[in-house]
């Protein structure tokens, strides 16, 4: 460890913490209606799509009736670009001549990006055609941030709003979300991006004669435009196979940091859009202190095992002074590394600039932990906040039920129907986390795509289906998942993350916004101190983590153990 990566570490979350008011309080604006700079410009589109889709801005929607709008915009996502990857061979915009993707590898991508997971099981210049990867992939970047997004406006309503059946329009939020939120900040940041040498271009692959006079093919295309909303979008699928480690996605310190940045911006924001909606600003920040309290404690953990030699090499007599810097881009460092590692699986991203595969067992264990708590430190777009709203009830119950004081969240009472979508929300992630995993553990096909025994063996598969349940899309890269048996598992625990989890939480903010506030009383348990802030912490680790421990202690605690016994995987 050096004082240059604590200082970039620093440096980073100084930033993050600068731009999360003025983009929450941009988001506040767009969402309600209020004053914003690009409302004069942008209106007449805006309102033009609405009569194009026949829909009737001033008409809100149910709880019920918001979950079915995002279900069935979903679904048809999900048709289109399985339609699209199956017919791309004849399709234009195809200068490699590619053909259509199999029927178990477009089903697992289409439910893949219309989840906002990203997790792909291909090599992309391989695969995609430039049609596939702008009219098919990129939308659906930018669609599947949108509806996360929405879902958070929704569920903040429903704690913001007194005597209220409604939580807003689905096709409003996803309209204001993709046109005055997510596309300003792309055009710009894509332009930032070219600037800095990533390709925008419809160019056949280059073929270069290396030194030594082989031929090397050398991909190219609209990359730009993908890695910004694959970014911002918490979306994390990458243009090239090597993701954010590839020159052309990531090829200076500068994209590297604003590439992170833009990761957990809008997860940031959206806490102080909530306080701003639920008229109390310290309630927002309370969720941004628990966030930046794990986050930091996550970032230093991973930097502190990165750092140090590799235990398994030092078991073998191995002598190293650099720390790991095995599956690491010598030009980001150990400490660029570990924290693009927190960033992106806090933040249920999946683009990564190092292979975590390569990490050490203890650096590992700690991207699959931020997604084992349920991807609510910052998180996706959207996703993040309705997921820490949820535990903060949970919170709210136990302080309840531990000291005496009344359930209430933001003046609401917490109610038996209440704490029942709380925790059927809350048990949904681990159930299709471990069954899965148990399944792909102990039958021939999911074992067939091990490229590692033992615990490390093991890992691979309970990170692979942590990061497409919590949507996040990340992996350690040694397990073969493309085939008929892990595309379609993984597929299916990638919908359930993303829509088992969001009508129960539906149901909640529909519970919540029917009822009247109270005003605190000497039994209510605050809700934006220090007391408050630790509680919630304390509720987020000990349901991530104890629901987790016994998995995690079959794969890297014990793989770290045994390496300290100079024993590989």
């Amino acid at each position: 460890m050096t004082l240059a990566g604590w200082l970039q570490i620093a440096v980073f979350f100084l930033a993050l913490l600068l731009v999360t008011k003025p983009l929450g309080l941009y988001m506040t604006r767009v969402f309600t209606g209020g004053y914003h700079p690009l409302a004069r410009a942008l209106g007449p589109v805006e309102r033009g799509i609405y009569r194009l889709a026949g829909v009737d801005p001033a008409q809100e929607q149910s709880w019920l009736s918001y979950a079915v709008a995002v279900l069935l915009f979903s679904l048809v996502g999900v048709l289109t670009l399985y339609g699209l990857q199956r017919i791309q061979g004849v399709l234009p915009l195809n200068p490699q001549h590619l053909d259509g993707v199999r029927p178990d590898l477009a089903f697992n991508t289409a439910v893949s990006f219309t989840t906002n997971t990203n997790w792909q099981s291909y090599v992309p210049e391989t695969t995609m055609t430039y049609l596939t990867q702008m009219a098919g992939l990129a939308v659906h970047n930018f669609l599947s941030a949108a509806t996360g997004i929405a879902l958070a406006l929704a569920v903040i309503r429903g704690f913001a709003r007194r005597r209220a059946r409604t939580v807003g329009n689905f096709w409003v939020d996803l309209t204001r979300a993709t046109l005055y939120v997510l596309l300003p900040i792309c055009i710009v940041l894509a332009l930032v991006f070219i600037w800095q040498g990533v390709p925008q271009n419809l160019n056949t692959y280059t073929q270069a004669t290396t030194v030594e006079g082989a031929t090397q093919t050398i991909a190219q295309g609209p990359v730009a435009s993908q890695e910004v909303i694959k970014v911002l979008g918490t979306n994390g699928g990458g243009f090239f196979n090597a993701n954010s480690a590839h020159p052309f996605e990531n090829p200076t310190p500068l994209t590297n940091f604003l590439q992170m940045l833009a990761i957990l911006a809008i997860g940031a924001g959206l806490t102080y859009t909530f306080g701003a909606m639920v008229g109390d600003t310290k309630q927002g920040w309370a969720l941004f202190a628990v966030m930046s309290i794990i986050f930091l404690a996550g970032v230093a953990i991973t930097y502190w095992a990165e750092a140090r030699p590799n235990p398994a090499l030092s078991g073998l007599g191995i002598t190293q002074t650099a720390g790991n810097l095995v599956g690491k881009e010598s030009r980001f460092g150990v400490a660029g590394s570990s924290l693009f590692a927190i960033v992106t699986t806090a933040a249920s991203c999946g683009a990564v600039n190092a292979m975590h595969d390569s990490f050490t067992a203890l650096g590992g264990m700690m991207p699959m932990i931020f997604m084992m708590l349920g991807e609510v430190i910052f998180g996706g777009a959207g996703s993040g906040l309705y997921g820490i709203i949820v535990l903060a009830v949970l919170a709210v119950f136990l302080a309840g039920l531990m000291v005496g004081r009344t359930p209430e969240y933001l003046g609401k009472k917490v109610e038996p129907f209440d704490m029942k979508m709380v925790a059927l929300a809350l048990l949904i992630f681990p159930a299709s986390v471990l069954i899965f995993t148990a399944i792909a553990s102990v039958t021939p096909v999911g074992q067939a795509g091990l490229n590692n025994a033992g615990p490390h063996g093991f890992s691979e598969i309970l990170y692979a289906y942590t990061s497409t349940t919590g949507n996040n899309g990340s992996a350690f890269a040694g397990l073969s998942s493309n085939t008929p048996f892990y595309n379609t598992t993984l597929a299916l625990a990638m919908l359930i993350g993303r829509f088992l989890f969001v009508i129960p939480v539906l149901a909640l903010a529909g519970s919540m916004g029917r009822k009247q506030a109270v005003a605190p009383g000497l039994g209510t348990f605050p809700t934006t101190g220090p007391i408050w802030v630790a509680l919630l912490v304390g509720v987020i680790l000990i349901f991530g983590i104890l629901t987790f421990f016994p998995a995690l202690a079959l794969g890297p605690i014990v793989e770290h153990y045994l390496g300290t016994q100079g024993k590989l995987f």
